[in-house]
C-alpha cells in the first residue's frame, strides 16, 4: 500500500513542477519531495509531496493530489503548528455540532409552532384585506377600519395570552381535516382530566361570511373546555372563496366529522350540541335546517343525522335576511356585496331559517329539529335582539322546543369577547354550561379554575365604546 504525505504551501512563485531531494542521516528512509501545482487549488497554494522510497518513483503508482486541507487555508508558518491548528479548529467544529444536535430537537419544535404562528398571521392579515376590498374603502369603512384598529388595540392582553394558549397548549389541536375542499379544518380544545367521555360543542364561528376564522373560537374553546367540555371549532371558505351554500356545506360537512369521530377525542356521541356565533350562527342554522329537510324528504342525506344533536345554541344570530338586508346595507355589508354572498335575490329566501321553516313543505323538517336556545344582546347593533325574538317565536308556534335568552345591555361582542375577558361572573358563559352539564354543573364550577381577568376593566371600557360592531 503506498502512502503519500500531501500538504499545500503558499508559494505563488513556485515552477509548475519540481522534484527536491531529502536525505537524513538518522532515517534509514529516503524521501522525494513534490511540488506541483493543480488546477483545482487556488492560484496562491502549491502541494506538497512527500514520497516514500518504498513507493515506486517511475511513475507506476497513482499519486493522489486532493489537498489535505481547505483551498483558502494557507500556511504561514511550520507545517506542524498549521495541523494543530486545524485539529483544534476541527474538534471546536466538532464540539459545537453537538451541542447543537441536543436542541435540535427543541429548536425544531419551536420552528414548526412559529410557522404555525406565521402561517395563521398571514391568513388573518388576509382575510382583513379582502373585507376591505370588497366593502370599499370609502369614508365611512376608513373610519371603521381605524376603530377596528383601536378596538384590536385596546385588547391585546387578552388577545396575547388566548393567542399563546392557542398555539402552545397541548388540550389544543389545531387544523384536523374534515373534508377536500380548502379550509376545510377545525380545532378541538380538550380538557386536561379526560376520565371519561365529554360532552362536545361543535362550533361555527362568525365573521360577516367574509372573515371567518376557526381560531375566532379560542376563547370560548379555552372556557368550556376548563369545564369539561370538548370543543370543535369549524372554519369554513369565506366569501369571495365561496358563496353561502360552499359555506353550509362546509359546515355540514365540518359536523358530520364531529359526529361520527369525536369518540376517538374522548367526546360522547351522544351529548353533541351545536353552536354558531353571528354569520356562523346563521350558517349552523342553515346547515341543521337543511339536514332536517333532506331527512324528512327521505333524500340521500350527509353521513350525520339531525338526532345527532342533542341541542343548538345561536349567539347573536341572524335568521330572517329579507329583514336584514338593508340593516346590514346601513350598516355598511352593502347590498350589492350581501347578494353576491347569499347567490342572489333568491338566495335571501332560500338562506333565512325563519323564512324557510314556515314553507308548507318543510313542516315534517321542523318536527325533527332539536331543542333551539338562542341568547342575544339588547344592546346589539351589528345584528338586532329582534331576529332572535323572532326566529324563536316562529319555532314555538311551529312546535319546537325553543327559547329566546336576552342579556340587557350588552352588544355583539360583549357576549363573545369583552365579558369572557373581564373575567368573574360571566351569565351567558354559566347559563351555557348549565344547560350542558345539567344537575352536575354545580360541581364542575366548583372543581374548575376560576375565571382571571385577561384585560384590565378601563381598557375594555374604551374597546367598548369605540367597538365597529
Amino acid at each position: 500500500m503506498q502512502s503519500h504525505n500531501l500538504l499545500p504551501i503558499s508559494n505563488p512563485s513556485s515552477p509548475p513542477s519540481m522534484i527536491i531531494p531529502s536525505s537524513s542521516s538518522s532515517s534509514a528512509i529516503t524521501d522525494t519531495m513534490l511540488l506541483r501545482s493543480d488546477p483545482h487549488i487556488s492560484s496562491s497554494s502549491t502541494i506538497l509531496l512527500v514520497q516514500d522510497d518504498n513507493d515506486d518513483v517511475d511513475g507506476n503508482s497513482k499519486i493522489e493530489t486532493k489537498p489535505l486541507l481547505s483551498r483558502a487555508f494557507s500556511y504561514t508558518s511550520s507545517s506542524s503548528s498549521s495541523s494543530s491548528s486545524f485539529v483544534k479548529q476541527q474538534q471546536r467544529r466538532r464540539r459545537i455540532a453537538s451541542e447543537s444536535s441536543l436542541l435540535s430537537g427543541g429548536v425544531e419544535g419551536y420552528r414548526q409552532d412559529m410557522g404555525r404562528a406565521a402561517s395563521d398571521t398571514y391568513i388573518v392579515t388576509r382575510l382583513s384585506f379582502t373585507l376591505l376590498r370588497y366593502l370599499g374603502v370609502g369614508y365611512r369603512w376608513i373610519v371603521r377600519f381605524l376603530a377596528l384598529g383601536c378596538y384590536a388595540v385596546l385588547l391585546i392582553p387578552g388577545f396575547v395570552q388566548v393567542g399563546y394558549y392557542y398555539f402552545h397548549s397541548s388540550q389544543v389541536r389545531r387544523g384536523i381535516v374534515y373534508g377536500d375542499q380548502p379550509r376545510n379544518r377545525l380545532d378541538l380544545y380538550l380538557p386536561k382530566n379526560m376520565n371519561g367521555p365529554k360532552p362536545v360543542v361543535a362550533f361555527v364561528t362568525g365573521g360577516a361570511w367574509i372573515i371567518g376564522y376557526k381560531a375566532w373560537g379560542s376563547l370560548l374553546g379555552q372556557q368550556l373546555s376548563e369545564r369539561d367540555i370538548i370543543v370543535a371549532c369549524i372554519d369554513y371558505r369565506n366569501f369571495p372563496q365561496g358563496t353561502i351554500s360552499d359555506m353550509v356545506k362546509d359546515a355540514s360537512q365540518g359536523i358530520s366529522f364531529v359526529c361520527n369521530n369525536i369518540a376517538e377525542y374522548g367526546g360522547d356521541p351522544n351529548r353533541i350540541y351545536l353552536m354558531g356565533q353571528s354569520a356562523g350562527a346563521h350558517i349552523a342554522t342553515c346547515a341543521l335546517l337543511e339536514q332536517a329537510i333532506k331527512e324528512a324528504g327521505a333524500e340521500q342525506r350527509d353521513s350525520w343525522s339531525v338526532s345527532q344533536i342533542k341541542a343548538y345554541f345561536g349567539l347573536s344570530g341572524g335568521y330572517n335576511l329579507l329583514k336584514l338586508v338593508d340593516h346590514f346595507h346601513s350598516r355598511g355589508l352593502y347590498r350589492s356585496i350581501f347578494l353576491s354572498i347569499m347567490e342572489g335575490e333568491q338566495g335571501l329566501r332560500r338562506y333565512s331559517p325563519e323564512v324557510m321553516a314556515q314553507e308548507p313543505n318543510a313542516k315534517n323538517a321542523v318536527s325533527l329539529l332539536p331543542p333551539i336556545v338562542l341568547f342575544h344582546g339588547t344592546a346589539d347593533y351589528s345584528i338586532p335582539c329582534d331576529s332572535s325574538k323572532s326566529f324563536a317565536d316562529t319555532l314555538k308556534a311551529l312546535g319546537v322546543t325553543a327559547e329566546c335568552v336576552l342579556y340587557e345591555g350588552k352588544t355583539h361582542t360583549d357576549l363573545f369577547l369583552q365579558d369572557p375577558m373581564r373575567g368573574g361572573i360571566d351569565d351567558m358563559l354559566d347559563d351555557l354550561i348549565t344547560m350542558i352539564h345539567g344537575d352536575n354543573s354545580e360541581t364542575i364550577r366548583a372543581n374548575s379554575t376560576p375565571r382571571k381577568r385577561l384585560v384590565p376593566e378601563f381598557m375594555l371600557k374604551m374597546a367598548r365604546s369605540v367597538s365597529p360592531f
